[in-house]
């Protein structure tokens, strides 16, 4: 295991967990195109507090919002999104594919959403996607402009990842920023590797959680998410199970807590 490198510890725990229970997927889900400030405005819009956006690097090593590897599902363009600088993706058109009401929607950086949800008093989770190969490296670069863009902020963004790679490249160079890791399917040793990246909490497929599982974490120390819920009694079964944090594109049927 690497070394770490020393300093602040997130206070971040199941014990002292800072963040709203209802978490907007992509800003809004499917309601408006995902990973888009008009997503972000919509899911607000229905009483949402909290965004789950993912951030990947451009070719200039720039954070910007895109889920996918390529261009080609939610922009005008095609191709690899690390092929185009930030001035190059700063062109695209990351609206019309969803309809025509959102043509013209910008992909936005990392900065402009520390702008929006700082301004309106958000918080965020912030999923670090890299590219393959490029993990240590995204990792980093994410967790450093993170931590620059949210400074002073009264409640810290939390990162998250499938990589573990990139969870402790962030944590070696923002060891105060709280991180979450993400499985699809749970394996037998998930609390072992939360505990060696220092993590804050879980963050799991709904499908593959149980009470148990998340009164373990809780035991343990841990918060726990899940992804993403959008049945109404599935997500009523897992809030009283004791979840944190439950991702959804159902923005408009599952209401946030007041």
């Amino acid at each position: 295991m690497e070394k770490q490198t020393n300093g602040p510890v997130s206070p971040v725990s199941a014990d002292n967990w800072p963040y709203p229970r209802h978490i907007a997927h992509r800003g809004a889900g499917k309601l408006a195109p995902e990973n888009t400030l008009a997503a972000f405005r919509l899911g607000a819009s229905f009483g949402y507090r909290m965004f789950e956006f993912d951030v990947k690097l451009t070719a200039d090593g720039k954070p910007v919002l895109m889920h996918d590897a390529t261009l080609d599902r939610t922009t005008s363009s095609s191709g690899r999104l690390d092929s185009l600088t930030l001035g190059e993706v700063a062109q695209l058109d990351a609206g019309g594919w969803h309809s025509p009401a959102y043509a013209g929607e910008p992909v936005p950086t990392l900065a402009a959403i520390a702008r929006y949800t700082r301004a309106n008093g958000y918080h965020i989770n912030i999923e670090i996607k890299p590219m393959p190969g490029r993990e240590v490296l995204t990792g980093a670069a994410i967790a450093l402009d993170a931590l620059t863009l949210w400074r002073g902020a009264a409640v810290p963004p939390l990162l998250s990842s499938f990589s573990e790679e990139a969870l402790a490249a962030a944590r070696r160079v923002a060891p105060e920023l709280p991180r979450a890791l993400l499985f699809d399917k749970l394996p037998a040793d998930w609390l072992g590797r939360l505990h060696d990246l220092g993590c804050a909490a879980l963050d799991a497929n709904h499908r593959v959680l149980s009470e148990s599982i998340i009164a373990d974490a809780h035991a343990a120390g841990f918060g726990v998410l899940s992804y993403t819920v959008n049945d109404p009694d599935r997500a009523a079964q897992l809030l009283a199970w004791g979840l944190d944090g439950l991702i959804t594109d159902a923005v408009d049927l599952i209401p946030p807590a007041v």
